[in-house]
């Protein structure tokens, strides 16, 4: 094979600070994939930002070549000038960036930006450039090309907007396509639809593809070249099933020991004990109105929960999986008061195992203040849910003087004692959000919850973003802090691997209704319904032997009219959930 791309002694600096890259090299063959596999602060990002140059102001490449072509076409992109290196960029490489929110504009339409590429390097008039996008929104699964080529980036679920983001990246058929973490945020079953899309484009258009990743399931499915980094240099190389059987470096084994996986064992888990409940879901159903902002048009409402059913035991731990818009969220946040269900529905809380239950919407104000103290929320984004403005001492004693607990001084010592026992120092209680990394953010999110010592805490994807090494090492903190302080979890989640780690009961959702319910160690030995069994199926795995059936993905996942008899459902046609044995429910007409 011919070598496309070849990196060598690539060194990049800020200021007068050390280099954060260090003599990084590798060589990238037309047609074939290279993994870069990886921690956040690793380098993977900014190596590859080199080679577009495309690196923030501070930053300078130190030393080394960026050789990029074939035989008589080859540039050195390092020492290229500007005006050149903007007919490679989005022409000949192309990059789908980690979040495709941050990468479209939300004041223009998504067809205009995709056009664009086409405007600038194939000096495509509007019309041609409009045929050609929609053919691409077509070929990376849009239902409705048309429509999507006049949506504005918001009106997009985040699987569409990275769809769009591929087609952005493909429109002008590059010979090298650089993918940053193109799934990190996405629902496994869109993860595997999107990781099948840029196969098949690729094995169409023969072009070459770096995908910049951390998790080794995603690079068994995908690569066959395979470049470990950490802290800035390259610790192990070579092909992807050589290093995938047998990784040589200690570092490359430890992010093999920290990926979650599911369980391949015939058990059958015991039902989650009921007896002491701390919380119970009983009937709980949300509708809510979309305006058509036609008058002719009548108003759609939309069904974000349909008869939920979920009973919590103290000191476990349930998990809620699904895709987006599943109503996963939308369940916690009437389980935590934030929003009413419709008439009928009703939440359970029982601040202890001698208290009679309070119902959550119908709460007194004391009732109030003290379900506020024992329920609290940990969020998918920390960085989001950590003001900016505030430093870390002062986000972690506001919710003490919201309730008037303690004076300033035991409220600054029961903060540094939470950091400490999330694994952080108390040195720390006077920086910013932004002096911490994202799972030192994480770990500060759960501290904040955890400082009115409440007993049910609400954890909303708190694992999805983050590197599978520091995903571990929260999921471990989330299991000490229930042993030693039995507390109870309602953990939402897309990703079964970590479901299966730290569940107790898991409930599978789609389209607002629970479709399976079970132990995690029943679930995943012998799941019933489709939709779970695409989750299952969806999960990428760290062997080569072992690749996504998409297949299988695309059947459960699909829309439920393309199920089996038994498992269809529609608006007015729902089967009921039935215990097909102790303790394992399934959404099916008997």
């Amino acid at each position: 094979m011919t070598v496309l791309l070849s990196v060598r002694d690539l060194s990049i600096g800020f200021g007068d600070g050390d280099s954060v890259v260090k003599d990084v090299s590798f060589d990238v063959e037309a047609g074939q994939t290279l993994a870069l596999v990886g921690e956040s602060g690793s380098g993977k990002t900014i190596s590859c930002r080199a080679v577009l140059r495309i690196l923030p102001r501070a930053a300078q490449i130190r030393k080394g070549t960026i050789t990029f072509g074939t035989g008589q076409d080859q540039l050195d992109l390092a020492t290229l000038g500007e005006r050149r290196m903007r007919d490679i960029r989005g022409n000949r490489i192309s990059m789908i960036f980690q979040e495709p929110m941050r990468s479209l504009s939300p004041l223009h339409k998504i067809g205009n930006q995709v056009s664009e590429v086409l405007w600038l390097h194939r000096g495509a008039s509007e019309s041609e450039a409009r045929k050609e996008v929609l053919k691409q929104f077509e070929r990376v699964g849009f239902p409705d090309p048309a429509r999507a080529y006049d949506s504005y980036p918001f009106e997009m679920s985040g699987g569409m907007r990275q769809r769009a983001m591929i087609a952005m990246a493909m429109v002008a058929k590059p010979d090298l396509l650089i993918a940053d973490e193109p799934t990190t945020a996405l629902d496994v079953t869109t993860q595997a639809q999107v990781l099948g899309l840029i196969k098949d484009l690729q094995q169409e258009t023969g072009m070459a593809l770096i995908l910049v990743t951390h998790d080794l399931g995603v690079v068994a499915n995908m690569a066959e070249q395979v470049v470990v980094m950490h802290k800035g240099r390259v610790m192990e190389a070579g092909p992807a099933e050589l290093i995938l059987s047998e990784p040589a470096h200690p570092y490359t084994q430890q992010l093999f020991d920290a990926a979650p996986e599911i369980p391949d064992k015939d058990a059958v888990g015991i039902p989650m004990p009921n007896e002491d409940l701390i919380l119970e879901m009983k009937g709980v159903s949300k509708t809510y109105t979309m305006r058509s902002g036609r008058g002719w048009k009548a108003d759609k409402l939309i069904h974000a929960c349909r008869g939920i059913d979920l009973k919590l035991a103290r000191g476990k731990t349930l998990a809620v999986v699904g895709e987006s818009g599943s109503g996963k969220t939308t369940a916690a946040r009437i389980a935590l008061g934030a929003e009413l269900p419709d008439p009928g529905g009703e939440v359970l809380f029982r601040a202890t195992s001698q208290d009679d239950p309070i119902r959550v919407h119908q709460m007194t104000r004391t009732e109030r203040t003290l379900f506020q103290r024992k329920a609290q929320m940990v969020f998918q984004d920390p960085y989001s849910s950590l003001s900016p403005r505030m430093r870390i001492q002062d986000a972690m004693t506001e919710p003490l003087e919201i309730h008037g607990i303690g004076t300033p001084a035991e409220q600054r010592e029961k903060a540094a004692e939470m950091l400490k026992r999330v694994g952080l120092n108390a040195d720390m209680l006077k920086r910013y959000p932004h002096a911490f990394s994202g799972g030192q953010r994480q770990r500060l999110s759960i501290a904040r919850a955890m400082m009115l010592d409440p007993t049910l805490i609400i954890c909303d994807e708190p694992t999805s973003a983050l590197d599978v090494s520091v995903q571990e090492q929260i999921l471990t903190l989330l299991e000490d802090l229930q042993d030693s302080l039995n507390l109870s979890y309602f953990f939402i989640s897309h990703d079964l691997a970590v479901v299966a780690r730290i569940a107790d009961e898991v409930a599978v959702m789609r389209q607002g209704l629970v479709v399976e319910q079970a132990p995690p160690e029943t679930l995943f030995y012998n799941p019933r319904h489709p939709y779970t069994k695409a989750l299952i199926a969806a999960q990428p795995e760290p062997d080569i032997n072992r690749p996504i059936d998409l297949k299988l993905v695309a059947l459960g996942a699909g829309s439920p009219d393309s199920w089996d008899d038994a498992f269809r459902f529609t608006d007015s046609v729902i089967p009921s959930l039935v215990e097909m044995e102790p303790g394992h429910k399934v959404r099916c007409h008997v």
